[in-house]
């Protein structure tokens, strides 16, 4: 299941020591619609192992200028708060997927 990260809970959500991917979107974005099954089906594969989360980018000012989130989407990857990798624009499942193998 991907949660709803907000500006308000989202540092306590990426501070964990496990990997975190968090997709940063909205509602008006084609491409963003595009990967969010990706998102869905990657966090049933890593159910248990890596959090996944979502942020609308239009209701969530403070915590998109914070990572100078310009284009959308883009999915960072997080461990212990830290970005550790970063994707711009619709990608394949098989590159997100090499991501978060490549962190865990």
């Amino acid at each position: 299941m991907v949660a709803k990260f907000t500006d308000s809970d989202f540092q306590k959500n990426i501070d964990a020591e496990s990997l975190t991917v968090v997709d940063f979107w909205a509602e008006w974005c084609g491409p963003c619609k595009m990967v969010a099954p990706v998102i869905e089906e990657l966090s049933e594969d890593y159910d248990g192992k890596v959090t996944f989360g979502k942020v609308n980018v239009d209701h969530n000012p403070e915590t998109s200028m914070k990572y100078g989130i310009r284009s959308i989407p883009t999915i960072l990857y997080f461990k212990a708060g830290e970005i550790v990798d970063k994707v711009v624009g619709a990608v394949p499942k098989s590159r997100l997927d090499g991501m978060v193998k490549k962190h865990l």
